[in-house]
């Protein structure tokens, strides 16, 4: 059967299994422009430059050629756009190695005028950035091009330069007729920035780049880039053509010192996330190559989801494996939230946050349930009032206020406080004065010595953390889980456990929340006590017992997670009631805590609505069968 233009795009891009992309050509018609023709039962097109049929899909064995594909996208780009003639372009050029020479080594060279002396050098083969990277400086030295591009597709890395002095990267090559120093000096406004990107890739590189040999802290210089770069496109909506700021100079220090200037007016328009005293650590020349992977992509109003998964990657490579716990699994994550259903109206708390999973998530239902048909600034108003998320962990917190500044406008509830002990929230320092003004309407009694400790929240989700326990005796005298079944204070308690009883505290009576326990808690003899008392407080919704590999590569603990409903007061406990059960078979994950993708019956990988590989795990349909059985039930959350 003969195949359309995006069906073989599909075959090379999507059923094979391979790096390569197209997000760098998301401006091209690329079905108009890549012209595909059937000869002999294969798929060929015809070479921009070279005036022969290329092979780039072969049905017989389902292979395919994407670096052609992309070399071709190139070359259009090449003519077109950057508008250098034909005659000036040269493909698959030979290059000398000392007394070596290599056929077919470079993928495109643009030359100067003279049509002899290398001008851009252009690679494509690896997909790979530290690979294809070095290769193209192997390039540049052999042919002594100044410029130099690699791409696999998905991204671009443009390196310049200025001989005798070292590599350093700009946002673009130059068009014909230009010089680089034109394309330093180009205004850049919002209208003309990237939404659709891979900021993990971007941050990958970077790390590969510069960050690594910096001496600075990966995780805090890129945040710090973050937020002066979500300050500046804000301001942009107020400047002459929407010109954005962050972007790389004619010299390094005063790209510095402006890229230095927005981080410290961000800091002082969403505070609580650096102090007034911080600056940008990396030195100028590292920090004029970290800009050029920002400056060209839009962080407001892009998919949260893009964001979502590279800050996982940023805290998850920095973390040495001990911070794993941060990062739920989204499709957990989705599982939970599908079940609870949280309404518009109702108010949600994550009391150990981490990098807000369970809060971004919520919102997205939210939006995208009863808000559906609502208009930006009243979903931006739903996550400002109904959003809350504590932590203790500064790296976490960052993440989750840098997900909710960019959802909304920076007036989330997101709090460095200790969950477990509210007496410290009692301080006068700035973040705890404001947490307090915060939650005080949710409080029962703000005002009382009973500060903070019982809350009328709506919906809880939360992976609270497992490790540590608790031996502070004046903490632990104030739950009744930090004492044994005479009444008399436990010697020590494990911090998930009491995790447990500050969640229903934190509850209305009827509220309902999601924690994710070890599964001892629900089955170990010792822990029985747990259960008795668990049972007197809340209905047990629900138990989902998760496969193990759920959480690898960072722990192989057995987990569970608990759904319950809180009884209303004056409410006699049930002694008897369904619950529901399930355990999970398929976690989306290997033994090695990779990630394993759906595949159809002819073994190619199932994509959504968004272009995305899913996940090879069963949780959708755990929660789908749930949502009959809370209907069947009655429950009041499941005719919402």
């Amino acid at each position: 059967m003969e195949l359309k233009t995006e069906g073989i795009l599909n075959k090379i891009f999507r059923d094979n299994t391979t790096l390569y992309g197209l997000k760098e050509f998301s401006d091209l018609d690329i079905k108009e422009i890549i012209k595909i023709f059937q000869k002999d039962g294969k798929y060929f097109l015809k070479c921009f430059k070279r005036d022969k049929d290329i092979q780039i899909y072969n049905p017989e064995n389902n292979t395919g050629n994407p670096e052609e594909i992309i070399r071709q996208l190139w070359l259009y780009k090449i003519i077109n756009f950057y508008n250098y003639p034909k005659d000036r372009i040269e493909v698959e050029k030979n290059v000398r190695f000392g007394r070596e020479i290599h056929a077919k080594g470079i993928d495109i060279v643009i030359f100067h005028k003279d049509k002899v002396t290398p001008h851009v050098v252009i690679e494509l083969k690896k997909p790979k950035e530290d690979e294809g990277i070095e290769q193209l400086k192997s390039y540049l030295s052999a042919e002594g091009a100044p410029i130099g591009v690699w791409s696999n597709g998905e991204t671009k890395v443009v390196l310049y330069r200025p001989y005798p002095r070292e590599y350093e990267t700009v946002r673009d090559f130059p068009k014909n007729g230009q010089e680089i120093d034109d394309v330093i000096k180009e205004k850049l406004t919002l209208s003309k920035l990237k939404i659709n990107y891979d900021l993990k890739e971007i941050i990958n590189t970077l790390e590969e780049l510069v960050l690594a040999g910096s001496g600075q802290d990966s995780f805090i210089e890129i945040f710090k880039l973050i937020y002066a770069k979500l300050y500046d496109e804000k301001k942009a909506k107020s400047r002459p053509d929407q010109e954005v700021l962050f972007r790389k100079s004619e010299d390094h220090q005063t790209t510095y010192e402006t890229i230095n200037n927005l981080f410290k007016d961000a800091v002082v328009e969403w505070p609580g996330i650096f102090q007034s005293y911080d600056k940008i650590e990396l030195s100028p020349h590292h920090l004029a190559i970290c800009i050029t992977g920002f400056e060209e992509i839009k962080l407001f109003g892009s998919d949260l989801s893009i964001m979502d998964h590279a800050f996982e990657y940023l805290l998850t490579s920095v973390a040495k494996g001990e911070r794993g716990q941060y990062f739920t699994p989204r499709n957990v994550v989705d599982m939970t939230v599908k079940m609870l259903n949280p309404t518009q109206k109702e108010f949600v708390i994550d009391p150990a946050c981490g990098s807000a999973g369970f809060l971004v998530h919520a919102m997205w239902w939210v939006w995208t349930n009863d808000l559906k048909n609502s208009d930006q600034e009243e979903k931006i108003e739903y996550a400002r009032r109904y959003i809350y998320g504590i932590d203790f962990d500064e790296r976490a917190i960052k993440i989750a206020r840098a997900l909710m500044l960019i959802a909304g406008d920076g007036k989330s509830h997101i709090f460095k406080l200790n969950t477990l002990d509210t007496k410290e929230w009692l301080g006068e320092e700035s973040e705890k004065i404001k947490a307090r003004a915060a939650l005080a309407d949710l409080s029962d009694s703000p005002n009382s010595e009973e500060n903070f400790k019982y809350f009328n929240f709506d919906v809880l989700l939360t992976n609270p953390p497992f490790a540590g326990e608790i031996r502070d005796q004046i903490l632990l005298k104030n739950y009744e889980l930090g004492k044994n079944e005479k009444g008399k204070t436990q010697n020590k308690v494990e911090r998930h456990i009491l995790f447990l009883e500050r969640c229903l505290q934190m509850l209305k009576p009827d509220g309902r929340l999601a924690i994710v326990l070890p599964q001892g808690v629900l089955n170990n003899t010792n822990m029985a006590y747990i259960r008795r008392w668990l049972f007197d407080k809340a209905r047990i919704l629900a138990v989902v017992g998760l496969h193990g590999n759920t959480f690898k590569p960072h722990t192989g603990t057995k987990t569970s997670v608990l759904f319950l409903q809180k009884w209303q007061e004056n409410e006699e406990p049930l002694k008897d009631y369904p619950i529901f059960m399930a355990v999970s078979q398929k976690s989306g994950k290997n033994n090695s805590g990779d990630y394993v993708y759906k595949k159809d019956d002819k073994g190619n990988p199932v994509f959504n609505v968004k272009n995305e590989k899913l996940l090879a795990h069963d949780l959708d349909e755990i929660a789908d069968t749930f949502i009959k059985f809370a209907q069947e039930q009655k429950f009041s959350f499941s005719e919402k």
